[in-house]
């Protein structure tokens, strides 16, 4: 069951039988195209591509493709056709390894595949049926699941920042960067999420979106988002004109989301994040980070043993149009430190900083994971 929304990031049936289609991403605003997704090497390239992206999306696109693959797929299925017990657990564990190596630095991948890997520790009928249908089941309960836990993200970000602002304003100017919506989840959104549910309140004076060079996902999927949701006084601005604006016409709120958040609350986000974040301390402008509670990774102490990935220089030449011999650095991704963090926003509630700036990360996933 998807999101009732015009953005459909994904289109997932299970009856007659289980099929799995993707926007391409690299093609809006222009034009929507989905692509069939019939096995794991086809959900791989999406995911690695950036065809989809957003840390919640690439989880739920490998672990439904891994679903068609198994259950569909006639080379997937005569391969597995005599095999049954390790021999068959080996195999599929062959497809989430290689699902694992798409993208290296959102958490929310590998949690979702190691979610896979303990549904089928748990089966005790080790055939290619019973496994089959534990894939799908599990893989559809993470789609409805991360619908629901997206709004909660909004709701209990609105109540944080509403709070945050109390007697000051009724209603918010916020930024935001890359995309965090329905094109990154599976509808509804983590940061443009938070904004959605301070639209549904009448509370949302202004969303501006950073444009996120260099694969200017504000400029071709936020803007786009904003639009086709009808947010008021929504603008499109250059990743360098934040300090700008916070200067001149004012900001409540940053609202950014995030690949992966270590035990002491620095966090990986989309390049640029840092900037945005240190740009708005020295206006003091609060920043929070809106992300699922799957991307919280207490076994990282900090943001320093996160790996980063990088991108082809590529990419970087053809969006910039720079000469095409020139020699690029294009990491993907870069690290807020917690200083600069407000709270970090999940569907369980808001994790607030303690008194040195750091968070006490594995004591509320202790106590979540506990319930």
């Amino acid at each position: 069951m998807m999101a009732s929304s015009s953005l459909e990031s994904m289109r997932f049936t299970k009856s007659p039988q289980p099929k799995l289609e993707v926007l391409d991403q690299l093609l809006i605003p222009q034009s929507k195209v989905y692509i069939d997704i019939p096995d794991v090497e086809t959900a791989w390239s999406v995911i690695r591509c950036m065809q989809i992206r957003g840390a919640p999306l690439i989880a739920l696109v490998a672990c439904l493709g891994l679903a068609v693959d198994i259950n569909v797929n006639v080379k997937t299925k005569n391969e597995i056709a005599n095999l049954c017990g390790d021999d068959l657990k080996m195999f599929i564990q062959k497809k989430m390894d290689y699902l694992a190596t798409s993208r290296p630095t959102a958490v929310n991948l590998f949690n979702a595949l190691q979610e896979i890997k303990i549904i089928l520790e748990e089966q005790t009928d080790a055939t290619h049926a019973s496994y089959s249908k534990a894939i799908l089941d599990h893989a559809e309960f993470m789609l409805e699941r991360d619908i629901s836990d997206n709004k909660n993200i909004g709701n209990n970000g609105a109540d944080a920042i509403l709070q945050k602002v109390k007697g000051k304003r009724e209603t918010i100017r916020m930024v935001t960067i890359c995309n965090t919506g329905s094109l990154a989840t599976a509808g509804y959104g983590t940061a443009l999420g938070v904004a959605r549910a301070l639209q549904e309140r009448s509370a949302l004076a202004s969303i501006h979106a950073l444009e996120t060079r260099p694969y200017n996902q504000g400029s071709r999927l936020t803007a786009f988002e904003i639009l086709e949701e009808k947010m008021p006084n929504g603008t499109l601005i250059c990743d360098s004109a934040a300090g700008a604006l916070m200067k001149t016409k004012g900001v409540d709120v940053v609202v950014v989301g995030a690949d992966r958040v270590c035990a002491n609350g620095d966090t990986a986000n989309k390049i640029g994040t840092y900037n945005l974040a240190i740009v708005a301390s020295v206006h003091h402008v609060p920043v929070y980070v809106a992300s699922p509670f799957t991307t919280l990774d207490t076994s990282l102490l900090s943001g320093d043993l996160i790996t980063i990935e990088e991108r082809p220089a590529a990419e970087m030449i053809s969006t910039g149009k720079a000469p095409s011999d020139m020699p690029c650095w294009n990491p993907a991704f870069d690290i807020t430190p917690a200083k600069y963090i407000a709270g970090i926003i999940t569907e369980k509630g808001v994790i607030e900083p303690q008194s040195d700036g750091t968070f006490d990360v594995p004591a509320f996933v202790k106590k979540y994971t506990a319930t």
